[in-house]
């Protein structure tokens, strides 16, 4: 017995040691870990932008049971550097021209750091009433940057909130217009609701649409063509909208864009003003997930003229913005019908500013009830590198992609596919020469070769029947040299598949 009472006496005696937060400890793994990161942001161009590991890498070598000891923290470290870092794409990479940036800074580092320390719940004012205001004053002075009118702004009639991301968003408005239109008529009338966007419109618009309910049939994907260089037009949009109302349904919802992820193409938000005055039932949601950060540079602005007829903007700071993800602003002209559509309100959350309405309580502005406190590496941007320096990083993308765009259209086995906006260049391979009789096959051939390098990572797209190579300039890290060699590194893979054949 005496043995066993001993066991006993151990193993209580370490369960109550455990101590997860020893400031010491925290401090001394807190600075290896920053040096680790460091260092790796000093050595990305020593990995391949795009992970060349096999699928089932990462579990075939690791434990299938976790440890019942705890484990030197500098084993742990070590592990990431030798098990984690191969199997990473790392969008950090200045050689990383795929899909849309994913954006760092020190400012929003430190701003995800402190938003980590503080770990808060900011459900409503009360749970933390400097998450909530703070989130209040960064989204005003955001719509300040962006020129948007009051009716956007908390000084004003409306508002704006911190999502996690842009499919968040949609939803969020999707499900206020519908509620909005089933308010007026009936519930049991949600098989007559359409929406409305474009065949370039991103996919996480029809899940949105899933998820609020609208039937499959009632999700209008309007055509576009290259004529407009594939924006979406009024004029189909109209004559969608009056087909459908002379058959009995009841339109709620259209989402314009401000640069399609395919090709960057921007839909004329202006032109839609008519459309909104005629057929007031149609909520207007833009979303601007990445181009919406160049429009705080006075020549990109007018892409959203137009902004104070609609009802929602929604923009991703996580993108191009130098703010880690995940940051979407949305702001609404009409909060009441975000909150009517998104509230709840449990016994065990009532507080007294609450229920006197004197306070945001974002939770009814969200899916979820938890949030984190988001606004705080928002702020840590704007206040470290101000106006100025931030337009000046939108303009210095815009010019690598000009030059790039140059070197394109100087070349004569190259051409541009659609017109260049913002930083990102759609072209594709395209050689007068009887040895390519295939050119979507050569340019598949292409991407494959240039990715398989590991020196470079682009992305396809397909819009008008065309397959085209996307070129998106955008990583906090790429300069001009980086832009020269990865244009070498495709006219290398181009020749080397002429020889090839």
């Amino acid at each position: 017995m005496g043995s066993l009472d001993d066991a006993k006496f151990t193993e209580t005696s370490i369960v109550n040691n455990f101590n997860p937060l020893d400031p010491e400890e925290f401090r001394k793994q807190a600075y290896q870990t920053i040096d680790f990161i460091v260092d790796y942001y000093k050595n990305i161009e020593t990995y391949p932008v795009l992970s060349q590991v096999e699928p089932g890498y990462l579990r075939n070598s690791l434990p299938t049971t976790p440890p019942f000891k705890p484990e030197p923290f500098e084993k742990i470290l070590k592990d990431v550097r030798t098990q984690i870092i191969p199997g990473m794409t790392n969008w950090l990479s200045p050689n990383f021209f795929a899909y849309f940036p994913a954006t760092v800074s020190t400012a929003g580092f430190i701003g995800e750091m402190l938003s980590t320390c503080f770990n808060s719940v900011g459900f409503n004012w009360l749970a933390s009433p400097a998450a909530t205001e703070l989130e209040m004053v960064v989204m005003d002075w955001f719509a300040d940057m962006l020129k948007l009118p009051r009716t956007f702004k908390f000084s004003g009639s409306g508002g704006g909130v911190i999502q996690g991301t842009t499919s968040e968003a949609i939803l969020c408005t999707l499900v206020a217009a519908r509620d909005r239109a089933l308010d007026r008529i009936g519930g049991n009338n949600i098989g007559k609701l359409i929406v409305y966007g474009s065949d370039q419109t991103h996919s996480t618009f029809v899940k949105a649409c899933k998820i609020a309910g609208i039937l499959p049939g009632n999700v209008r994907s309007l055509p576009t063509t290259i004529d407009m260089d594939f924006s979406l037009s009024p004029y189909v949009v109209r004559a969608a909208v009056e087909t459908d109302v002379a058959n009995g349904f009841v339109p709620i919802y259209l989402c314009l864009t401000v640069g399609t992820t395919s090709s960057n193409a921007v839909d004329p938000i202006d032109q839609f003003s008519e459309l909104a005055s005629d057929y007031g039932t149609i909520w207007l949601h833009v979303d601007a997930a990445y181009a919406g950060s160049a429009c705080i540079c006075p020549e990109f602005r007018h892409y959203l003229n137009g902004i104070e007829r609609v009802d929602s903007l929604s923009l991703s700071p996580h993108k191009w913005f130098l703010t880690y993800l995940d940051c979407c602003c949305l702001w609404v002209k009409n909060p009441s019908l975000l909150i009517r559509a998104l509230s709840t309100n449990p016994e065990y959350l009532k507080n007294k500013p609450s229920e006197l309405n004197l306070v945001v309580d974002y939770k009814d502005w969200q899916v979820g009830t938890g949030r984190k406190f988001r606004s705080l590496k928002l702020w840590l941007v704007l206040r470290s590198y101000g106006v100025e320096n931030l337009q000046s990083h939108i303009r210095s993308d815009v010019r690598m992609a000009e030059m790039f765009e140059g070197f394109v259209r100087n070349d004569s086995q190259f051409e541009i596919v659609v017109p260049r906006r913002f930083a990102l260049v759609c072209f594709r391979w395209n050689p007068d020469s009887g040895l390519v009789r295939n050119v979507e096959l050569m340019n598949r051939k292409l991407l494959d070769w240039i990715n398989s390098t590991g020196q470079v990572y682009m992305t396809h797209t397909i819009v008008g029947g065309v397959y085209m190579l996307r070129f998106a300039v955008g990583a906090t890290l790429t300069e001009e040299p980086h832009v020269i060699a990865a244009w070498n590194l495709i006219k290398e893979g181009a020749d080397a598949l002429i020889n090839a054949r």
